[in-house]
């Protein structure tokens, strides 16, 4: 089983881009409207049986060897999925490749998020579909008490963080302002279609510091970097298939979402952009 699909924030942004594809890029008599797709940043392989269902070919990228391999071995049955390795900010692919490209978790890791989209804007079609995610600046209090606390007190020249875990574990060094990356979108040209916060004070207060912990002690890429970090301790995704304790996980989301409806505070924010005809 994957455990991933049991961790909130990790299933609400699964089930955020599996909402968007049914709504954006839904199959016309059974068959899919998308040609061609990009998963940039495919890790290992956790959305591409999804993806694999609305296009006729998926391409996973991804700078990590051990990660691409993970998802070659987990994801084999499907014969329309090619993982290639790929830089996120010098992508090798011919402008306007993609009619559509899913990119979660990838912008707070590359260093020059501007860059990151220019390229997913050179390599879209006109018309293409941007399906991104990150983790938003303006995360809750109960997720990560102490980064929350020295954010509001620290000087201008001190880091953004004191600890790396909460909201800077995960090998974040830097989170995303939505403020912030509207204005960059909007230099790109790119439209604004959607815009969701995903996960709120009680799913914060859930997994407040103990995940970090964990992927720490049992993922091999624990930082999300180009080279793996092998622990004694690390475990392989063996499948990517939703099981079917996520339902418990999806009960505690709706009640997230109820409490948290009003609220600006968030872990993650995910974004629909497209590119004009």
């Amino acid at each position: 089983m994957n455990f991933k699909f049991l961790l909130p924030t990790f299933l609400n942004r699964y089930r955020f881009v599996h909402h968007c594809l049914e709504k954006y890029c839904p199959p016309t008599s059974g068959k899919p409207v998308v040609s061609k797709a990009l998963n940039l940043g495919t890790g290992e392989g956790d959305y591409d049986r999804m993806l694999a269902a609305y296009c006729e070919q998926l391409i996973g990228c991804d700078v990590n060897e051990d990660d691409l391999a993970c998802a070659r071995a987990v994801n084999a049955d499907l014969p329309n999925v090619v993982y290639e390795k790929n830089d996120a900010l010098q992508l090798t692919y011919a402008d306007e490749s993609f009619d559509l490209v899913v990119c979660c978790e990838v912008i707070e890791h590359v260093g020059k998020p501007r860059r990151l989209l220019a390229e997913v804007y050179r390599v879209l079609k006109p018309g293409g579909w941007l399906i991104l995610t990150f983790p938003g600046r303006d995360y809750p209090f109960t997720y990560d008490p102490v980064n929350y606390v020295w954010q509001r007190l620290r000087r201008p020249w001190q880091r953004e963080y004191c600890i790396a875990q909460g909201a800077y574990a995960f090998g974040h060094t830097y989170l995303i302002d939505p403020a912030e990356l509207t204005q960059w979108v909007a230099e790109q040209r790119f439209v604004l279609v959607e815009q969701q916060r995903l996960s709120h004070h009680l799913v914060g207060l859930l997994e407040m510091y103990h995940t970090g912990l964990w992927q720490r002690l049992l993922k091999r890429n624990a930082h999300n970097s180009t080279a793996s970090s092998p622990s004694s301790l690390s475990l392989k995704t063996q499948t990517n298939r939703v099981p079917r304790l996520a339902v418990l996980t999806d009960a505690v989301l709706w009640v997230d979402q109820a409490l948290g409806r009003w609220s600006v505070a968030s872990v993650g924010v995910g974004m629909v952009l497209r590119k004009p005809l």
